[in-house]
């Protein structure tokens, strides 16, 4: 009944900033709105800080009104005006009223022209329970194409027809279905029955990889990021971008054995929902949604003990960590993303048992690197997660007892300052030359067999000891 109630109200709540900043149009006698998502999020009644603003100010107006202005998108009627001071300082997008033509190229309008009011500007907007707008001097809401009726129902639906939308910016049947996962909103059955039109997806094919893969990661941020994943998967756009994933579905895992409940695909789509949520942890959902992305190509069957047939899949790791790089260098995701993420995928089937060594703990901390072992945990228990599409119970599971256990024993190396690199060896390359080892090859293998000795007993590392030791090497 709340739910209702405010998404029937009239007005909404505005943050005084915004207040302050929209006086500054009526001061100046422009009418100015609060526009887009933000004004969903107000709906919905949640907290919002990226702010949209409309207004009958043409951009060369705009950068009158304000000290510091941007002219970020001038061309397409966009500027960026930097407003408050200190904490409170706000990066505000300001865009002119206005109507669109024909999208040649799929993204950009041939032609832009300055709308008369709110409503016409409203008009050229993707989805219903986008185009809705708050005018920042009462607060007063704008609803021309009952965006706030849908939002009620939890309905995503174009502004006029479907296919009219869908064919001025491929973007926006993607759009579609980031916002189903991120909203937990369903797709109104006309538009979504447009996104598979061949047209359309003609359409989508004509975007950029870079403006596909900054939806993808939006939408692997979202609370359950498999609703949108799947509905990619329905309407053929996955297999556009990603047609890696193609030979997964249908691929089945299980054997008797329990230990998965799904084909490879879905497996893998559930072990993404299991990952963090947190914004700064997709690269762990990425690393979630690509892990056995390899297995169809190296599965193989052989026979039980019991005469069963039982499926194997050696080597899929570090089979799906190259996988995994060719897929993200191809979406042009950075270098520095690229390893991270394929880092995870190769060290993803550690198996750690309580009789592991010390000596093994230490070359396992080497292995996949100490920054990288708490995603690496939470990448095993979104893999324990996507076996059967439930939640791994940390207080009872086996998973969590030996990743604690393998934690702790982690921590107590790191306390005692093991050497876990060559630069915590006692002795370095200058010190074996004047000792007497010529520079080159020989010398770097003389340090790496060191560190191995070093590795396997601590108290090793003391510099009479390792030159005595690089002598006899």
């Amino acid at each position: 009944m709340i739910f209702d109630f405010l998404c029937k109200r009239k007005t909404v709540y505005l943050d005084p900033v915004l207040k302050k900043f929209g006086k500054v149009f009526q001061d100046n006698g422009f009418e100015a709105y609060l526009v887009g998502g933000a004004v969903r999020d107000l709906i919905l009644n949640k907290p919002c800080s990226d702010w949209d603003v409309a207004t009958n100010a043409t951009p060369e107006q705009v950068m009158s009104l304000f000290k510091f202005v941007i002219p970020t998108g001038i061309d397409h009627g966009t500027v960026t005006v930097h407003f408050g001071h200190g904490e409170k300082k706000e990066e505000i997008e300001v865009t002119t009223f206005r109507t669109e033509s024909q999208y040649s190229d799929g993204r950009h309008p041939d032609k832009i022209e300055y709308a008369a009011s709110i409503t016409e500007d409203l008009s050229r907007r993707d989805f219903t329970m986008n185009a809705i707008a708050v005018n920042l001097k009462d607060g007063r809401i704008v609803d021309p194409f009952d965006g706030q009726k849908d939002i009620r129902k939890k309905i995503i639906r174009t502004v006029g027809k479907p296919y009219e939308r869908f064919m001025e910016d491929g973007l926006r049947p993607i759009r579609a279905l980031r916002f189903a996962s991120q909203l937990n909103f369903s797709i109104q059955k006309d538009t979504f029955s447009e996104i598979k039109n061949p047209d359309v997806i003609k359409k989508i094919t004509s975007i950029s990889i870079e403006r596909f893969r900054d939806e993808f990661i939006k939408m692997l941020k979202s609370p359950k990021p498999s609703v949108g994943l799947k509905l990619m998967e329905e309407t053929g756009i996955l297999n556009i971008f990603i047609p890696e994933f193609i030979p997964c579905r249908g691929c089945i895992q299980g054997d008797g054995r329990g230990f998965h409940d799904f084909d490879v695909m879905d497996h893998l789509l559930y072990s993404c929902d299991g990952a963090p949520c947190a914004p700064e942890k997709y690269r762990i959902r990425l690393a979630a949604l690509f892990h056995d992305i390899a297995k169809p190509q190296v599965k193989r069957v052989i026979r039980g003990e019991d005469g069963s047939d039982q499926f194997t899949f050696y080597n899929h790791d570090n089979a799906g960590a190259k996988v995994t790089e060719q897929i993200l260098r191809r979406l042009k995701f950075s270098n520095e993303e690229i390893a991270s993420v394929s880092h995870l995928v190769k060290n993803h089937m550690f198996h750690y048992e309580s009789t592991w060594s010390d000596a093994a703990v230490r070359r396992f901390i080497v292995r996949t690197g100490l920054e990288n072992i708490d995603d690496l945990f939470d990448l095993r228990v979104a893999d324990v997660y996507g076996m059967h599409n439930n939640s791994v119970d940390l207080r009872y599971s086996s998973t969590s007892e030996n990743l604690l256990e393998l934690k702790e024993r982690i921590e107590k190396i790191t306390q005692k300052q093991n050497a876990l690199s060559l630069k915590d060896l006692a002795v370095n390359g200058k010190d074996l030359i004047e000792a007497g080892i010529p520079s080159g090859k020989h010398l770097g293998l003389v340090l790496n067999q060191l560190f191995e000795t070093v590795l396997e007993d601590p108290e090793m590392n003391k510099k009479e000891k390792l030159l005595e030791i690089a002598l006899k090497i």
